[in-house]
């Protein structure tokens, strides 16, 4: 009796390893002629080997620039980033996903309900979709059928604001907007505003309430947050200072408070002017956080106390590309997926386990205008 229960044990534990190991790798892209792209790209992710195929178009659409997959694993929502003068077309999309291939079927488009839309996400039960439109600073939530389709906006809010960069902060700049881990409070960065705005969900109609902000130091354009596994910190990098700040979150009262600031660049380059960060991921072990400086072409990698959240640079690494977008970790937390935007390409790298840091494989695949990567079980 032992001996099957033990095959059975190792037989289940290998089947879970491999659906692991095989993942998708979606990529929102800039389509443009100098791009080439023409929409969301999908390729194949090997964790036992670090390999990414080729991508290859899985839905034709316009500059799909950011992504968002159901929590089901069955269905993909991306922005449609129009122009900052063409509202009316600024959309967004529900696509289903077809296995094993991961191409994509479109099931539906709806309008953004402000200009240019720059993020999209989904509350944890996948009922509610939220954008944040950049040019006109606003956010929205959309309701999520049970098809998968996505209804019109129930909830269009517009951001006030200014920062003291008149240049990048001369009016409101929603940058994105996500839940937070208990599901009852989103978070919307605005880097024209320099603030955080929170704001309470009601799940069941999809409608957004104010609940307050959280202000960052002046000029520093907050423009996207990572909450700490332990969801006690959230990590919010700094488009414009080249930093990342660290907030306590207070669940019981749906409240941020800054605890510090810190630069993303290695002290020689701090004083370099014209540069910009794009992402900020937090490690799923809660040791390491990953901010993208997308116009230093480098990932910052820091060492994060899981005590107090503090952050202590330890590795500037190259990204073997131009303007590293956005990036992700694999669902093993093994390796990462760097997105170039201005060299069409994607590179992958190693993580250590031990410390965080990073290493090229040597492995690159060509993308045109990446700006966005996301990861899903291959199945």
């Amino acid at each position: 009796m032992i001996r099957p229960l033990l095959s059975l044990t190792f037989a289940m534990a290998a089947v879970s390893a491999f659906a692991q190991n095989a993942q998708l790798v979606y990529f929102g892209t800039y389509t443009n002629p100098k791009s080439g792209s023409e929409g969301v790209y999908v390729s194949t992710f090997d964790a036992a080997t670090g390999d990414l195929s080729s991508p290859v178009l899985a839905a034709k659409t316009s500059s799909p620039s950011f992504l968002a997959i159901h929590p089901s694993g069955r269905l993909l929502y991306t922005v449609g980033e129009a122009p900052a003068s063409a509202s009316s077309k600024s959309e967004v999309s529900a696509y289903q996903i077809s296995r094993p291939g991961g191409t994509l079927e479109k099931l539906n488009s709806v309008s953004a309900g402000g200009a240019g839309p720059c993020y999209i996400s989904l509350e944890k039960g996948g009922g509610v979709a939220m954008t944040a439109q950049y040019s006109d600073g606003t956010v929205t939530s959309h309701l999520v059928a049970k098809d998968g389709t996505l209804g019109q906006a129930v909830s269009v809010i517009q951001h006030a604001g200014k920062g003291p960069n008149a240049g990048r902060q001369d009016k409101p700049h929603a940058h994105s907007i996500r839940m937070t881990p208990d599901n009852r409070y989103a978070l919307a960065c605005d880097l024209g505003a320099d603030k955080v705005f929170v704001y309470k969900l009601d799940p069941i109609t999809g409608v957004l309430t104010p609940h307050g902000h959280a202000d960052l130091p002046p000029g520093s354009g907050p423009r996207h947050s990572a909450f700490h596994p332990n969801g006690k910190f959230v990590f919010v990098n700094n488009e414009i200072l080249m930093t990342v700040s660290t907030f306590a979150y207070d669940a019981e009262k749906g409240a941020l408070r800054l605890l510090g600031t810190v630069s993303t660049l290695p002290e020689a380059d701090r004083n370099l002017k014209g540069l910009s960060t794009a992402e900020v991921v937090a490690h799923p072990n809660g040791r390491v956080v990953y901010v993208s400086n997308r116009t230093h072409d480098t990932i910052a990698v820091f060492q994060c106390n899981a005590q107090t959240g503090a952050l202590t640079l330890i590795q500037n690494v190259a990204t073997e590309g131009n303007t590293p977008r956005n990036f992700s970790l694999d669902l093993t937390g093994k390796w990462m997926v760097v997105g170039h935007q201005d060299t069409n390409s994607a590179a992958i790298f190693s993580v250590n386990s031990a410390d965080g840091r990073l290493s090229f494989t040597g492995k690159k695949v060509s993308v045109g205008a990446p700006v966005c990567v996301r990861f899903l079980p291959a199945e």
